[in-house]
């Protein structure tokens, strides 16, 4: 099992971001990834929060060994071609170490506020499926032509290819329709805070239609320190608001009952497993998963 760290640039100064981007990295971990949102991703909504593209080529020249990635890009926020170009740029800024994640999008107040269409959930996974193809296409031909619903392609050029022969595409899904399309398209696919239980009948779909290929799968779980139930609770709410991640999916207790709770992940099929941060930060505690926790695993 391989390790990374999710920061979402809300609440935060870019001092701040690059802080945590850099201790992520000291501490050893694998991986390292934003979020793409305009707004914070649950209330006060008129809070500060920095754009996914231009964080991800900023961690590109910050850092020098992790893997680098964003979970998820909206598929209707940016034209999937401009996507594959922009992504294809951080792969070289990063020296190859790029990790593109797509999903259908699901924060309606954004797409209103910046007048962007809010589909129907089966358009927008449509419109999902199309974006993996036409990026992967991006990626891998000279020249690519496309036609589908929403994307049309001609003789189109992304010059330079990424310095990584295949970048993996990862497809962020949950419910039936979008794990199976994660499979069939993704390279890898992640969710965020289910239990092990949900994310072994999950994966399990996931990987039926991936079939025999290469399939890689990750989890985001919250991380608290040791403490008490009701501090814990009060812990997530200040970080997560009404978003905050269900018991289950949250790492929390003594180190050794934080090894337990990953090895029911890495039980369940998972080769990723992703601790999500919010302001406030508490360094100690990700310092001390790093230095007691993961060491466990590796």
């Amino acid at each position: 099992m391989k390790f990374g760290v999710h920061l979402g640039p809300q609440f935060l100064t870019i001092e701040e971001l690059r802080h945590g981007w850099h201790q992520t990295e000291q501490l050893g971990f694998d991986w390292l990834s934003v979020w793409d949102h305009f707004y914070p991703a649950a209330p006060p909504f008129d809070g500060p929060n920095f754009e996914g593209l231009a964080c991800q080529a900023a961690m590109a020249v910050e850092t020098s060994k992790v893997r680098l990635g964003c979970l998820v890009y909206c598929a209707g926020y940016r034209h999937p071609a401009v996507l594959a170009k922009a992504a294809t740029t951080i792969d070289h800024l990063s020296g190859g170490r790029l990790e593109l994640g797509l999903g259908a999008g699901w924060h309606q107040m954004e797409f209103e506020a910046y007048g962007l269409p809010f589909e129907p959930p089966g358009v927008r996974l449509r419109r999902l499926a199309e974006s993996v193809e036409v990026v992967r296409l991006l990626f891998t031909e000279e020249t690519a032509d496309y036609d589908g619903e929403f994307y049309t392609l001609r003789q189109a050029r992304n010059t330079p290819k990424p310095l990584q022969p295949h970048p993996r595409i990862w497809v962020g899904a949950r419910g039936p329709k979008a794990l199976a399309l994660a499979g069939r398209l993704g390279d890898g696919w992640n969710v965020a805070y289910v239990s092990a239980a949900e994310f072994a009948k999950s994966a399990a779909t996931v990987r039926e239609h991936a079939g025999s290929r290469p399939f890689v799968t990750g989890v985001n779980v919250g991380l608290v320190g040791d403490v008490a139930a009701e501090d814990k609770e009060r812990f997530l709410r200040e970080r997560f608001g009404a978003a905050a991640p269900v018991a289950e999916a949250t790492l929390s207790g003594s180190s050794a009952e934080v090894i337990d709770q990953v090895a029911r992940y890495a039980e369940a099929g998972a080769d990723w497993l992703v601790v999500a941060l919010r302001v406030p930060l508490e360094p100690e505690v990700l310092e001390r998963f790093a230095t007691e926790v993961i060491p466990a695993f590796r």
